[in-house]
């Protein structure tokens, strides 16, 4: 059976994969989003807590993602759980550094007429700061959706969703028929998706980010 035909008896399963390959990656990418450009916001400002949040975010990804998933396999169990944990801690790096570099960026004359204009320090994050920071924050966002295409594979390991589960069972087949088959419509699965997401992102900024910002 070659590649073609394997698709087309195994479409069913490898859409299901597929869906729920995307689906785990743009739920936790929306978390790790959240905390990163939360852990942004309440560091920047100081010296040492933008070097504290880059380096403990930096270290997660020191660990290797099989052996992060096998060590809280104990802890919290098989299948979403572990999956969820390790994909949002290692989307954390690139979207906390780039939220560190965006934010302390912003031309502080901006800010200070802001201030002038009487906006509380709320409305100036929210208003001028986080917005001239939004072109590399979504950055770091795509940086980190790729890493976490390929991570999310490993989930597999854990009986977590996607489309690891079909390279997972090809690799553990190697030698029979469809071992190769499987392994590579894992791979090419995952491979369009990042490249799907990556659009997706790319229209998002021209939508999100002014003409003048891209400028």
């Amino acid at each position: 059976m070659n590649f073609w035909e394997y698709l087309g008896t195994r479409h069913q399963q490898l859409l299901t994969d597929t869906y729920q390959h995307a689906s785990a990656v743009f739920q936790c990418m929306v978390i790790a989003t959240l905390l990163g450009v939360l852990i942004g916001v309440i560091s920047y400002r100081s010296g040492w807590g933008g070097s504290l949040a880059i380096t403990s975010t930096s270290a997660i990804l020191t660990i290797p993602s099989l052996a992060a998933i096998g060590l809280l396999i104990p802890l919290v169990g098989l299948g979403v759980p572990p999956t969820v944990i390790i994909l949002t801690l290692y989307g954390l790096l690139p979207i906390v550094r780039n939220c560190i570099v965006g934010l302390r960026g912003v031309d502080p004359a901006l800010v200070d007429a802001a201030k002038g204009i009487g906006m509380s320090r709320t409305r100036r994050l929210l208003k001028v700061e986080l917005p001239l920071a939004w072109p590399p924050i979504l950055t770091g966002i795509r940086v980190s959706t790729q890493m976490l295409m390929g991570i999310a594979a490993i989930a597999a390991y854990a009986s977590g969703p996607g489309l690891g589960n079909e390279i997972f069972r090809g690799l553990a087949s190697l030698g029979s028929a469809n071992a190769i088959n499987q392994v590579l419509a894992g791979t090419v699965g995952i491979v369009i998706l990042a490249l799907l997401f990556d659009a997706a992102y790319v229209l998002l900024g021209r939508l999100t980010i002014s003409r003048g910002i891209r400028a």
